[in-house]
């Protein structure tokens, strides 16, 4: 199937990504819920969950550790497999959507949102580092509707995310002493620290079904949207080919030679 900027794919392919990626929000849910149940226990299911830096720190310090000990190479396949799971799906949602996207993204996220409407100059110059060192959801659906290549945004995407590991593992060696201290203090508190997590992350959950910047509601609405943009010629994007790339400059590479 090839991809087409700006032309959603068949209904069912785009369920299925927005799908994954509503798997991947519920699962960093539960990670959030169980973190003190699993935290000095099961280390690799708590970044297979959820992979914050936070978390990755903590499963990096349990690298031969007396108690419940994880190998090296354990650490950096479920690490590594559980970042990059849901940024392409992210750059599939910018690619496919385009302006629909970016009106979402404006509306979803305070730390972008106000610069959704000039990022074509300024997310153009500073893609290739966003890409390989901060690829949160927000960058990766921006590459996608700002027409970073495909090979380009994984080449870089794989190639962060393994230099972050190793980044984060090396904090863990320096912090060893003070990660255990918190891994132990919440070990140790395990209920109390379970009731804040099961509230904040109710509060969370609560959050995504009511609203209209709610993350699952505007993902599915943006493939509702492009539904109807089918049946309507004259709106932005269509299954026929018709293209809904950003207004602004034209989807191209940033500025700077290609990494090596």
């Amino acid at each position: 199937m090839p991809l087409v900027q700006g032309q959603p794919p068949a209904r069912w392919v785009s369920r299925i990504v927005i799908g994954l990626v509503i798997l991947s929000l519920s699962a960093a849910w539960l990670g959030d819920l169980f973190l003190a149940a699993v935290i000095d226990r099961e280390p690799l299911l708590l970044i297979a969950l959820t992979p914050r830096l936070r978390n990755l720190a903590v499963a990096a310090n349990a690298i031969g550790a007396d108690i419940n000990p994880i190998t090296a190479t354990q650490y950096y396949i479920v690490g590594f497999l559980r970042l990059v799971a849901s940024d392409p799906l992210y750059f599939l949602i910018g690619f496919w959507y385009g302006d629909r996207a970016l009106a979402w993204t404006k509306r979803r996220s305070r730390t972008y949102g106000e610069y959704i409407d000039e990022a074509g100059g300024w997310f153009n110059k500073l893609a290739y580092p966003l890409i390989f060192a901060a690829p949160n959801n927000i960058v990766c659906l921006l590459s996608g509707a700002f027409g970073i290549k495909v090979r380009t945004f994984m080449m870089l995407n794989l190639s962060g995310t393994v230099v972050r590991l190793f980044l984060v593992r090396q904090f863990a060696s320096v912090f060893e002493s003070e990660i255990t201290s918190v891994v132990g203090f919440v070990g140790n508190n395990r209920l109390p620290i379970f009731v804040i997590s099961a509230a904040l992350v109710a509060w969370t959950v609560f959050g995504e079904f009511r609203g209209d910047n709610a993350e699952i509601k505007g993902l599915i609405d943006l493939e509702t949207e492009a539904e109807g943009a089918t049946a309507d010629p004259s709106s932005g994007a269509s299954r026929d080919g018709s293209s809904s790339a950003p207004n602004g400059p034209s989807p191209r590479e940033p500025d700077g030679p290609s990494p090596g």
